[in-house]
């Protein structure tokens, strides 16, 4: 007589495949680091083009409104008073201390120094034109740190110059930062950066992005 084997059934019950759930648990769990990683990035950069922005954007109307701080009241810019006279002509040291001398107090010297000021200021708490700010800011930054000179140990007069770091002070901790803010579009997050990019000129001519 012959066996006949019957073939194999499904019977409809399956154990859990629990490696395939955990892979999909691990996969939406790295998604959500991720994510949650990015969004901490972004929120930390607007806190960072806020507060540098605010730092520009105090030193413009502290100068020209003379509010007590930096500036004194009734010597600002607007009462006669000149925003680069006081740190042009004390510059003591360095390369081009005549240079900044003679440029101490000029009308295009002020002027070209608030604009920048201004225009940094209002760029970075907009959240518009960064590549520009960054640029603008690193060269007002870079001709900041030749005027106060941190290499030099002593002054033209021989006195201490009371630097700190012959190389790292905070006008390169600003011009990293304001290119690091270009860099990371940290207009896009509570800024007009996305609309500011759809702009016709501003998509003709990405360095204004």
């Amino acid at each position: 007589m012959a066996v006949h084997e019957h073939p194999h059934r499904n019977s409809g019950f399956h154990l859990p495949n629990f490696r395939r759930n955990r892979t999909a648990s691990g996969s939406e769990s790295a998604v959500s680091a991720r994510t949650g990683t990015q969004t901490a990035q972004a929120y930390a950069f607007v806190s960072l083009r806020l507060l540098t922005g605010f730092v520009f954007l105090w030193a413009f109307l502290d100068k020209t409104f003379g509010l007590g701080y930096a500036t004194q009241s009734g010597k600002g810019w607007i009462d006669g008073g000149s925003p680069t006279k006081g740190f042009l002509g004390g510059v003591a040291a360095g390369p081009m201390e005549s240079t900044f001398h003679s440029w101490a107090g000029d009308t295009w010297a002020d002027w070209l120094f608030m604009l920048g000021l201004l225009g940094i200021g209002v760029a970075l708490i907009a959240g518009v034109a960064l590549r520009f700010a960054a640029v603008a800011g690193t060269v007002m930054m870079a001709l900041m740190w030749v005027a106060e000179w941190p290499p030099a140990q002593h002054l033209s007069d021989g006195s201490p110059s009371m630097s700190t770091n012959p190389f790292a002070d905070y006008h390169l901790i600003y011009a990293v930062v304001l290119i690091a803010l270009a860099a990371a579009s940290a207009g896009d997050t509570l800024g007009l950066g996305r609309i500011w990019a759809k702009l016709p000129l501003v998509r003709r001519g990405r360095w204004l992005r």
